[in-house]
């Protein structure tokens, strides 16, 4: 009897923790085999690496709880990028403004993408799909397939920048998930996320207003974007409309490691941060170690299938162990 016992205290640890051990893993792993791994200038690199794909983590939990997904996010990037730098460049637009009118941009795809998904009943996958290629294709139109440069270098700072020896955009990503954290478990509009996630009919007959949480949820996920794609134009200092291409992948993988359920209504914020920096450290260890681009890529396909598989292991243990 204790061991049965015993046995479902290491599953639920696992279920709840492993996540870190993980991490953990990695770092003395890449530690043992980089000298310069641990080097504190590595970690703040790290930390700027991760601090664009951690800010859209944020937005993509929200729609991942309630049981969607937003592949749009990484267009939603680019073009928010090139629109503020063109806003800055051709109009001589104040940097702040360019910046809050490309996250309002952000949110409206955002709500469009709620609008497909809750009015139109087009499976969000499809919906986001289509507006990741739409969106990108308006970030091309926009700029003639070619880069913006040239304005205001004090811009930079937001993505180049420090405060003390934190960088900026580090501290913007912590401002994310402080945000996220606290909606998500400190207000009833979070609550009501996690519950049409769980179970979206029984929330519906109990008074919730389904389809303006799923606006709600879109909404933060292209305001998150949105945000991101101006922290990563300051960053590499110019308009690229292929920035951001691919971030969605990376962005999921982080947020599935942070154990938000694919199929909605479980997840923790605190553990996506965990998800989001196993990614960081192995693009970064991997790098170091001039493994190949296209074997970086494959690793990572990889820990996004084992990451979807482990949730499903956890799942079904956890159903037994109900059963039982």
């Amino acid at each position: 009897m204790s061991s049965k016992v015993n046995s479902k205290k290491v599953k639920n640890i696992l279920g709840s923790y492993g996540i870190i051990f993980v991490l953990i893993a990695l770092v003395v792993i890449f530690s043992i085999l980089s000298s310069r791994f641990l080097m504190a200038d590595n970690i703040f690199n790290i930390l700027r690496q991760v601090s664009i794909v951690g800010i859209i983590s944020v937005g993509m939990t929200f729609v991942m709880i309630t049981g969607g997904i937003d592949l749009s996010c990484g267009s939603i990037v680019g073009a928010t990028g090139v629109g503020a730098a063109l806003l800055m460049t051709e109009y001589n637009m104040n940097p702040v403004l360019a910046c809050v009118l490309m996250c309002i941009f952000g949110i409206i795809i955002g709500i469009a993408n709620g609008y497909f998904i809750s009015y139109l009943n087009v499976p969000p996958f499809i919906a986001t799909l289509g507006m990741m290629t739409s969106v990108r294709g308006i970030a091309y139109i926009v700029t003639g397939g070619l880069p913006v440069f040239g304005f205001n270098r004090d811009f930079t700072v937001l993505g180049q920048g420090y405060l003390s020896i934190i960088p900026i955009p580090v501290l913007i990503m912590i401002a994310a998930f402080a945000f996220g954290f606290i909606f998500l478990t400190k207000t009833r509009a979070g609550r009501h996320i996690y519950g049409v996630g769980g179970n979206e009919e029984a929330s519906r007959l109990s008074g919730v207003h389904v389809k303006r949480i799923k606006f709600l949820v879109y909404a933060v996920a292209g305001f998150m974007s949105g945000l991101a794609g101006v922290v990563l134009l300051a960053r590499v200092n110019s308009g690229q409309p292929n920035a951001g291409e691919g971030y969605e992948m990376d962005v999921i993988t982080g947020v599935v490691l942070g154990g938000v359920s694919m199929s909605g209504g479980q997840g923790r914020i605190v553990m996506v941060i965990i998800g989001v920096m196993i990614m960081g450290v192995l693009t970064n260890g991997m790098t170091m170690l001039s493994i190949n681009e296209y074997i970086q890529q494959f690793v990572k396909g990889m820990v996004l299938i084992a990451a979807v598989a482990f949730d499903s292991f956890i799942k079904t243990q956890r159903a037994k162990q109900v059963v039982g």
